[in-house]
């Protein structure tokens, strides 16, 4: 299947479909047409009778490490921008909390920021041990996103969500298995022989079954991440007007200037 995105790869393989995060240049960093073609990649994939699994990962050593902050320094609007940006952005999460079916992400690498959050909607996370998830908020002058003020503490417990959203720690893949955050650790040489196998083979499960399932146990989540992802979006939207953020851009510029 040729995909008909910019910076996604779509193939199918039997019942799954797999999409992958597609801009290696810049470590997959998402940008708002990335949100877009997220969100149209996962609704298309919810209505698709072929479908039965999604699994979203990414392409290269990393599965993405979050927003394309670069972006959005060359817009020409910026307040125009960042009005669209919270539509766009909210849309994508949504897309991920209302998806009917398994979702499963393939942590290839580094999960960051946005990615980390949203990985956390999915209804099974593999990853492999040199991968970690990191939600550098305060230190950008930013908030939580991506349902993550939510979603992070009854995954994570209340310390150890606080550590990563607070205080900027780098979960480990062992630290993942060990508080719940993924389902199982592989090896990078595994991903091909054992993880995809694996999922190809879950494709295959009554998909009826596995739709129901996952209502019965979402049914009250629905509500919460809704109301969670629009106070998160209403601050962030603050959030982008603080010295805080402005100064991580500027140090974000001069970083790159010595490279």
């Amino acid at each position: 299947m040729s995909s008909p995105y910019k910076y996604l790869k779509i193939e199918n393989l039997g019942k799954l479909r797999k999409i992958t995060i597609s801009n290696p240049k810049l470590k997959n960093a998402l940008n708002l047409q990335a949100y877009e073609e997220l969100t149209d990649g996962l609704n298309r994939a919810a209505t698709d009778d072929s479908v039965s699994i999604v699994a979203i990962t990414g392409d290269g050593d990393y599965y993405s490490s979050g927003n394309d902050i670069k972006h959005f320094l060359t817009v020409i609007d910026p307040e125009k921008e960042l009005i669209r940006a919270n539509i766009v952005l909210k849309s994508m999460i949504q897309s991920f909390y209302t998806f009917p079916k398994l979702l499963v992400c393939v942590v290839n690498g580094p999960c960051i920021g946005i990615a980390c959050s949203t990985a956390a909607l999915c209804d099974v996370i593999y990853a492999v041990d040199t991968a970690y998830f990191y939600t550098p908020f305060s230190l950008l002058g930013l908030c939580a996103e991506g349902c993550a003020s939510y979603t992070f503490s009854r995954i994570l417990g209340k310390s150890k969500a606080n550590e990563m959203l607070l205080l900027n720690h780098k979960l480990t893949a062992a630290e993942a298995l060990q508080f719940n955050f993924v389902a199982k650790v592989y090896t990078k040489s595994e991903l091909d022989t054992v993880l995809w196998p694996k999922i190809r083979e879950q494709s295959e499960l009554s998909r009826e079954s596995i739709c129901v399932t996952k209502k019965l146990q979402s049914k009250f989540d629905q509500k919460s991440l809704e109301t969670a992802c629009d106070a998160e979006l209403k601050e962030l939207y603050k959030r982008f007007s603080t010295d805080d953020f402005i100064q991580a851009v500027v140090n974000f510029i001069q970083r790159k200037s010595k490279l």
